[in-house]
């Protein structure tokens, strides 16, 4: 019997191929679940909710009403919701003064509005339910405790919805709603795909990670399940499962840089 058995999970932030929130739908439903996968894309999505034997629904985070209506939805399709994930971010790559207005709002919207959305949803699903009670996830980043370069918009709106958590966690645990964040590192994804392909790129990260590896998206979902388990007591936490990184900090440009440049200049040499 799966640590999921019998239980029902929305993972928000699913419709990208093969990305963090697929990885953690497959898991759920592996470990018992049945899960609704949601996001903006309807081929992805209803393509994974076949192969999990789940639901899917469309679902733009930034939308207000149609949060609501995911969360409406995922009750009439499961019947009530022992969790909610939500999996979407903008890995925004930008200088604090290029940041544009347009930027940053797009990027408040999705990071820190549409997770306000979110919680505002699945909290109103989960005290009202018989029973009630639930786990919420949302990821986060690592990056908010260990700092990187060029990435201020990014890393601020992140830092917002750790509070958004904690907020949750303390006013709604009398009904029995757990709220915690979970934080990757530089994970290989859809999203990083090109990033790999850099040399010298990985290498500057490597030895930041005290367990010698980069996390993988299959090290987040495995932290998400336990989170959304019976096992687990804890809410109003940013958990960490990238190997101890913060331990250590990310590099820096100049790191990065370096390790970069000396990759290109091996690579041209042979």
């Amino acid at each position: 019997m799966g640590q999921l058995e019998g239980k029902t999970a929305v993972v928000l932030g699913a419709a990208s191929k093969d990305n963090i929130g697929q990885t953690i739908a497959r898991l759920f439903a592996a470990e018992g679940a049945t899960v609704l996968v949601a996001g903006r894309h309807e081929g992805p999505l209803s393509q994974l909710a076949e192969e999990i034997g789940g639901h899917y629904g469309l679902c733009d985070i930034t939308d207000h009403g149609q949060v609501h209506q995911l969360a409406a939805k995922a009750v009439n399709d499961m019947v009530r919701v022992d969790a909610a994930i939500n999996c979407t971010g903008w890995a925004l790559l930008a200088n604090l003064l290029e940041t544009t207005e347009e930027d940053l709002d797009k990027i408040t919207d999705l990071h820190f509005k549409g997770t306000h959305h979110f919680l505002q949803a699945f909290v109103k699903v989960m005290s009202e339910q018989e029973p009630t009670g639930g786990s919420l996830i949302t990821l986060s980043s690592a990056t908010t405790k260990a700092l990187i370069n060029n990435h201020a918009a990014y890393i601020g709106t992140k830092r917002g919805t750790e509070a958004l958590i904690e907020c949750v966690a303390n006013d709604f645990g009398h009904f029995g709603i757990k709220a915690n964040t979970v934080s990757p590192a530089f994970t290989e994804s859809p999203m990083t795909a090109d990033s790999f392909h850099v040399p010298g790129l990985v290498d500057a990260f490597l030895s930041k990670y005290p367990l010698g590896r980069l996390n993988t998206a299959d090290d987040v979902a495995q932290a998400c399940a336990w989170l959304c388990s019976d096992k687990a007591f804890l809410t109003g936490q940013h958990i960490q499962p990238n190997g101890g990184l913060t331990l250590r900090g990310n590099p820096q440009a100049k790191d990065i840089e370096a390790s970069v440049g000396a990759a290109m200049a091996k690579q041209n040499e042979g």
